[in-house]
Parts: structure tokens; sequence; C-alpha cells
């Protein structure tokens, strides 16, 4: 059995776990993880009830219901490694005895949704489309530091991980498109975008970058994480993305608000 230091699992003073702020009864079977804080409201407006609000740094949470569904709204900030915080702490509240920091003999799983955006890199993701990760690239290092066996794809001389979806998530899916997705590190140049400096990499090279023969179709900035810890965990994971952006036309949506609340209202039709 696993035992933690109390420097390992941290604990706020009320027993909940250090960054979330949450307690164990606080994590239900459905999960819905937002990046940015805002849009947990923007889900929780559709709950028939609400069971709790916790707001702690960055991450906000909101437990509720709705019929006989019992879900939890977190968002996970910006980054895989926000993820990595959020993720660990889900499975301290689920797989750990927090009094004694003792992992437990059995392990829970939890169902886990992105609701997220993202940007098209091909011309077969239409812009307010809306995508499934059946793959992801992890552009970031974040699993350099973990102990894995994901399938790799080689860029520039250098390995990066490649994690599949959950299959039994994917078979609930039917309105959506699959795509290739690469996890970026950051927002301008590790996404190929031109800013205040000219990044190293253009768009163009992404034309070297496949996987099962299959291009890359959109990018952003969670989805590694949330499936390469899923996996590590047992959890199962499925991102949902919202396309705003048309990288290869140069075009925004002109209306977002109104294709990530239309992403909602699927998402959560698909949980009951």
């Amino acid at each position: 059995m696993k035992t933690l230091s109390k420097s390992e699992l941290i604990l706020n003073s009320d027993g909940s776990v250090y960054h979330l702020g949450l307690m164990q009864d606080q994590i239900y079977e459905n999960v819905i993880t937002v990046g940015d804080p805002d849009r947990v409201e923007a889900v929780a407006k559709h709950l028939d009830s609400t069971h709790y609000k916790v707001q702690k740094r960055e991450f906000s949470s909101i437990g509720g219901q709705i019929g006989d569904k019992k879900i939890t709204i977190i968002s996970t900030g910006i980054g895989t490694d926000n993820v990595d915080i959020v993720f660990n702490e889900l499975s301290f509240l689920l797989n750990f005895n927090l009094q004694t920091r003792e992992k437990k003999a059995n392990s829970k799983n939890i169902d886990i949704f992105r609701i997220g955006t993202s940007g098209s890199v091909s011309e077969d993701v239409a812009l307010g489309s809306f995508v499934y990760s059946k793959n992801v690239i992890s552009f970031d290092d974040l699993f350099k530091f973990y102990t894995q066996k994901f399938d790799t794809i080689t860029f520039d001389n250098r390995e990066y991980e490649v994690i599949p979806c959950s299959r039994s998530l994917e078979q609930r899916l039917e309105s959506f498109q699959p795509s290739l997705t690469l996890t970026a590190k950051g927002f301008y140049a590790p996404q190929f975008r031109r800013s205040a400096l000219e990044p190293k990499y253009s768009l163009n090279d992404l034309a070297s970058i496949s996987y099962k023969n299959q291009r890359v179709g959109n990018i952003e900035m969670e989805t590694a994480g949330i499936y390469g810890l899923s996996q590590l965990l047992g959890f199962n994971a499925i991102s949902l993305n919202a396309i705003l952006a048309d990288r290869i036309n140069g075009t925004f949506s002109p209306n977002p608000e109104a294709v990530i609340e239309k992403l909602i209202v699927k998402t959560l039709d698909i949980i009951c």
C-alpha cells in the first residue's frame, strides 16, 4: 500500500485537498472539466439543483444534479500544469484515506468530460463545429515526469507521447467528429502563432506530423494531460472541443459564446 507524506498529500485546515478545496463527498461519478472558471457557472445554470459551490485560487467547482445524474463541474485553468494538480487531487479524494494518507485497496472510477475550445488546423475541421479528441499528441512535457508506456511520434528529432481517449466514452458519442488533437504548452509560438515574437515553427510544419495515417485536426492546451493522467489513474476521459478558430484561413468565430453554449448542452445530453 502507498502512504504519502504530509508534504505530498497536502490538506487544508478543514480537511479539504490543498488546491481544489474539495471534500471527498463532493466528487461525483460524472465530472465535467472546463478551462475558464467562468464557464463553470455557464454549465451549472443547466443543473436542476446545486449541492455546493467552492472557489479556491483559479479552481472553481460546483456540484449538482440533473434528474438522477449527479455532476461535479471543475475549472482546471489553462494548461497541463494545472491539469496535473486537478487530476492528482481528484485521485486523492477518490482513492486515498485522507486521515492516514494511505491509498485504498480498491480504486474508484469516474467519467470525465472536457468541455473546451480549440482551433482547427485542418480543412476537414470546420469553424463552429464540434470534434472529440480520438487521440492526442502531448506537445508539452508533462509525461516526461511520469512512468508510462504511451505511443510516441517524432517531430524535429524529439519524441512526443500520443494518448487515446476512453473507448467506453467514445461509444456514447454520435454527432461528434473524431480528430487527432495536439496539446500545446502555450498559446502563441507553441501553437505556431505569430505574435510579438516570430515562432520557430510554422503551421506548414504540422504536415510532417501524423499518427496512424491521421493528420492533426485541432490544437488546444489541456487534453493530453487529461487523457494521460486519466489512463494512469484509472479514470475514463473524453475531450469535446468547440472549434472557435480556423488557423488555416486566419478567422475566428463571430459568436463564440453561442458555440460554447451549444457544446455545453450537447455534453449534458450525453451524460444525462
